[in-house]
């Protein structure tokens, strides 16, 4: 069979980091299932520049494939907001189960009016706050805390609700800013709450889980459009059976560094109660769900939370 040009493909992570791994997976089933004339040359560690400028150079259609956070997706399209939201996801498998079923496949719909065919989520962990003073348990224990966040609105939003103080800056500033104590403390799961070495300074990790949003795999619109209809449902199941890969190298990667940093001597919580900040966040939910379409998919997302 002819061989084919491979779909280039951008990931901001570097080359070890599951997604990465996951699109590679995915590259190797396309190998296998076109016997050769599909596949994936993938960029890893932002070569090709920030995930925002690559994420516009795909809806244009000078790169094939992209994998991304949603944050530059809620910018351009308003459901990608929903699965941001602080509490909407109950556990890990109320999040698996919404983003596999109907909702998510709603989700990725919703860019194609954006020049993107979106083809499968991948997990980017459950979020928990930690901090250089106290174990959190309620949310009174944040109030005055200075606590770093990414440069998103709607997590300025959560942080302030909960009587802290947002500091948005970049990842890379956190663990100096950590230690001069420019900040109290920030959010972020076990892997780059290790990786960034940030437990060196804040040693106080608080399990609450706050938001679980997942990361992207999308493809340029009109690279989709001239594939043949076959080529498109490959393409597709490729990238779904990536999935589970990812979530395996996912899984052992937040157990080896919970593992290690309990071992380091980091003091990890549970909250006293989590409904307590979940009251807290209607205020956030009001200013950031505003559409019959938002609406309508939370209310789908959050009846399904009792069956995961």
């Amino acid at each position: 069979m002819q061989k084919g040009r491979a779909f280039l493909c951008a990931d901001a992570h570097p080359e070890e980091y599951p997604t990465v791994q996951a699109v590679k997976e995915m590259g190797r089933l396309l190998d296998e299932r076109t016997g050769g004339r599909l596949g994936i040359k993938i960029y890893a560690g932002g070569q090709l520049g920030s995930e925002r400028d690559t994420l516009e150079i795909t809806a244009f259609g000078g790169l094939d494939m992209n994998r991304v956070n949603l944050a530059p997706l809620n910018a351009i399209e308003p459901m990608t907001v929903i699965p941001s939201l602080p509490f909407l996801f109950r556990s890990t498998a109320h999040m698996r189960a919404a983003l596999d079923g109907a909702p998510g496949n709603e989700l990725l719909a919703s860019l194609n009016r954006h020049g993107l065919v979106g083809l499968c989520f991948y997990d980017s962990g459950e979020r928990c706050f930690y901090n250089t003073k106290r174990p959190i348990r309620t949310p009174a224990d944040m109030t005055g805390m200075k606590i770093r966040v990414q440069n998103s609105d709607l997590y300025v939003a959560m942080i302030k609700a909960l009587g802290a103080d947002a500091t948005p800056m970049s990842l890379g500033e956190v663990y100096q800013s950590l230690v001069q104590g420019v900040i109290d403390g920030a959010e972020n799961n076990w892997p780059s709450y290790e990786s960034g070495r940030h437990f060196e300074a804040a040693p106080y990790y608080s399990l609450t889980g706050h938001v679980m949003a997942p990361e992207i795999l999308v493809m340029s619109l009109s690279r989709w459009n001239r594939l043949s209809e076959e080529d498109q449902q490959t393409v597709r199941q490729a990238a779904r059976d990536s999935v589970p890969f990812m979530r395996e190298l996912w899984d052992r990667r937040v157990d080896g560094s919970r593992t290690r940093l309990l071992a380091a001597g980091v003091e990890a919580n549970e909250v006293d109660d989590k409904n307590q900040f979940i009251d807290l966040m209607r205020p956030v939910w009001d200013r950031f769900v505003v559409t019959q379409d938002q609406k309508r998919l939370v209310a789908e997302i959050e009846a399904m939370g009792g069956e995961a």
